[in-house]
């Protein structure tokens, strides 16, 4: 029987020859050096300035410029006699995405989870669950790697920090043995579609797929309600909670270095997003 490979994604011929013009021009280390020095500085410079910090001649600076202007890396203005330089603003943002796009991690996101589990239940949070929302809460806090709380909030704290509508438990044999939640990230009204979300598991139920049922209606019910872009920070240690979410459509935006200590040893996060694909 023939073996069913997963099908290949083709990066369109037009975006490949447009970032492989860019990485071309990268090619050279020069241009590199140049691009990083007018890019860190903000009102721009001279050709004469790059000479001098480069200790090239002005001629090999103003050729290599060229090259980086053609691409549409820097803008050449004159100014009276000296050629004023500034970073395209729109390659701080393009430069990335082409390696993103070139490395498939812009290629479609799964919707959500598959393989949920059939004996897990996932539910509206009612007012009886708070008491086993908490006690969950803080075996995650023991880990040392799921929040850099160290004691659990209070029952009123958390009702008044999460969206009303989005805070779920997960039940399995008439227990409640993990939870999610969403809360908004900002009061302006321009990101009421943004929600900061959590998940937190019963030690006991680890590995079990509770996880991926809550993540599945974490998901599904934010796209139905309009929610455009869910967020969260996972500890770099965490990296089974990171694997399930991108499972779920999240993506890495990027880590955050040294952001906050738990008992005095810093911690990076990984800073994960997931965009609805009907918002």
């Amino acid at each position: 029987m023939p073996i069913a490979l997963p099908l290949v994604h083709v990066l369109p011929h037009g975006e490949a020859a447009t970032y492989a013009e860019w990485f071309a021009c990268l090619a050279e280390p020069v241009r590199v050096r140049l691009l990083h020095a007018v890019a860190t500085s903000p009102k721009g410079t001279t050709v004469g300035a790059l000479t001098a910090v480069l200790g090239t001649s002005q001629s090999t600076t103003s050729h290599h410029l060229r090259k980086l202007a053609d691409v549409g890396f820097v803008r050449l203005r004159r100014e009276g006699t000296a050629t004023i330089v500034t970073v395209n603003e729109a390659c701080c943002a393009g430069l990335p995405h082409a390696a993103d796009a070139v490395m498939g991690l812009l290629a479609p996101h799964p919707c959500c989870p598959d393989d949920v589990p059939g004996d897990v239940t996932v539910r509206a949070l009612e007012p009886g669950d708070w008491s086993a929302v908490r006690r969950i809460y803080g075996e995650g806090i023991a880990t040392g790697l799921a929040t850099f709380e160290t004691t659990v909030p209070s029952r009123a704290t958390l009702d008044a920090k999460w969206l009303p509508g989005h805070r779920w438990v997960a039940e399995a044999e008439g227990e409640v043995v993990g939870w999610t939640a969403a809360a908004p990230t900002s009061t302006r009204d321009c990101y009421a579609g943004v929600a900061e979300t959590s998940v937190y598991v019963a030690g006991t139920h680890r590995g079990r797929g509770v996880g991926k049922a809550l993540l599945h209606k974490q998901v599904t019910a934010a796209d139905a309600d309009g929610i455009w872009t869910l967020q969260s920070s996972i500890f770099t240690q965490n990296r089974t909670s990171i694997a399930l979410h991108h499972r779920a459509g999240y993506r890495t935006v990027g880590i955050r270095e040294r952001i906050a200590q738990v008992d005095g040893t810093w911690h990076d996060t990984v800073l994960i997003e997931r965009r609805s694909p009907t918002g």
